[in-house]
């Protein structure tokens, strides 16, 4: 997760950790702002890597009736891969899958994310799974399961504890390799990889966390030490 990253930080990001990253996403509006973005998103697609913005843009865009203005802005700075989420506003779930197939069909690879962004707001597993599904026959590529940058809301409690039930009953309907689950905490990415293996899908990683998550990917961490042994 690029929030802001300086041209000079982005470049030791990608000395030090590009082997290790897949994705990198410019954290809810900070593309609207960040004067090096086509830069950045050039140096990033270089060394193989998908770049796309997070949702909380699209969701400024679409409240002031632009998906049309939000299209020809990701057509302006190249990008191939976007985040379509309704976290903190109000959409008929239709439109949202309305605008998942309007971007796949056009080959552009679509991340739908479910959950909101409000601890208020609880969703029951059974929901999700439905959104989840729905989202994926519309085209997404991958469903995220929402957390925010904080982990705190949506996948976990308030004190970023895991809501096991959740996930349990949400990969009983959806295969894991659809899902990108957000785990910027070390208790969940720890939780994730002894839950679902190495190479699980995870988002919202500080761009200082990327190392250190691989090493508990490889357990070289204490806390997937044993993991790896038999």
């Amino acid at each position: 997760m690029d929030k802001g990253l300086s041209t000079q930080e982005a470049k030791s990001l990608i000395e030090s950790s590009s082997s290790f990253i897949d994705i990198i996403k410019f954290g809810f509006g900070t593309a609207l702002i960040t004067k090096n973005l086509k830069e950045k998103v050039d140096l990033y697609k270089r060394h193989g890597i998908k770049v796309y913005l997070g949702g909380t843009l699209f969701e400024a865009f679409i409240v002031r009736n632009m998906f049309d203005e939000y299209c020809d802005f990701i057509q302006e700075i190249e990008l191939d891969t976007v985040e379509i989420s309704d976290g903190s506003i109000k959409m008929d779930h239709d439109k949202k899958c309305e605008y998942i197939s309007i971007l796949a069909k056009k080959k552009i690879t679509v991340f739908s994310e479910v959950g909101y962004k409000s601890s208020s707001k609880i969703i029951a597993p059974s929901k999700w799974i439905q959104l989840m599904k729905k989202e994926l026959a519309a085209g997404s590529w991958k469903v995220i399961a929402e957390a925010r940058e904080s982990g705190n809301v949506g996948l976990y409690r308030s004190g970023g504890e895991v809501r096991s039930d959740l996930i349990e009953e949400i990969l009983k309907k959806i295969p894991k390799e659809k899902i990108l689950w957000e785990a910027p905490q070390k208790k969940q990415q720890v939780f994730f990889i002894k839950l679902l293996g190495a190479n699980v899908n995870l988002g919202n990683i500080g761009t200082n966390d990327v190392i250190p998550l691989e090493c508990l990917r490889l357990g070289l961490r204490g806390d997937t030490f044993f993991n790896f042994l038999k």
